[in-house]
């Protein structure tokens, strides 16, 4: 509610081409070049419709993202996570629904769960917004069957020290079902230590099978 009388007072910007009315306006979002159906998400090689290829070995069977976190998809990340532009949290899920196939009725929605000190900075769980709207414009349950274990950051650390942190960031707070798929949703993919360990967590607790879906890639700088 206050985020729609804000909106009145002092409407945002299209980050793309400064249109007033919204953070991302149509036109801007169509020119978004979308890799969900050509890259694998965790080596860049062209795949298939799972969006893994068939030699990578992770803990999940299927992939999706929109595409690389460059031009107006990093600048709108970046106003939704440093500059407290919540309403960002319904492009960012249209994005990613625009990016993933149709879903079984049955899959369970996960969200990769935030650091309290960062949901404490922004005033807003990032990925569980994004998640929520995902699961909600497909009428599919959410679930917040991951918990953080630990509270380190990974931003600013190398790959090797990602990996290490992410092995034991998280914990699963409830039996899953062995019968159902949980679609684990991120905002960005770096290294993808994070969706590697929460996917093998989620399996660890008796999930039938892990699809992941995120916003962005990146490449380690």
């Amino acid at each position: 509610m206050i985020d729609r009388l804000l909106s009145f007072v002092a409407p945002h910007h299209c980050c793309s081409c400064g249109k007033s009315g919204s953070l991302l306006c149509d036109d801007c979002k169509y020119n978004i070049d979308f890799e969900t159906k050509s890259l694998c998400l965790e080596c860049l090689r062209p795949c298939g419709a799972t969006g893994l290829c068939n030699t990578c070995r992770v803990p999940y069977s299927r992939a999706w993202h929109v595409g690389e976190r460059k031009d107006v998809l990093q600048r709108l990340i970046g106003l939704y996570k440093f500059e407290r532009a919540k309403a960002a949290y319904v492009d960012l899920g249209d994005l990613l629904l625009a990016a993933l196939p149709d879903l079984p009725p049955d899959i369970i929605v996960v969200p990769i769960p935030t650091l309290a000190s960062h949901i404490r900075q922004r005033g807003y769980d990032h990925t569980l917004l994004i998640a929520r709207h995902v699961a909600k414009t497909k009428h599919l349950k959410l679930e917040q069957a991951l918990v953080r274990r630990s509270a380190t950051t990974q931003r600013y650390s190398s790959a090797s020290v990602r990996e290490i942190q992410a092995k034991d960031a998280f914990g699963a707070n409830q039996k899953l079902d062995q019968q159902k798929t949980y679609l684990l949703i991120d905002d960005v993919a770096t290294t993808r230590s994070t969706i590697k360990y929460a996917a093998k967590t989620l399996r660890d607790a008796g999930a039938g099978d892990v699809w992941v879906a995120v916003i962005a890639r990146q490449v380690l700088d």
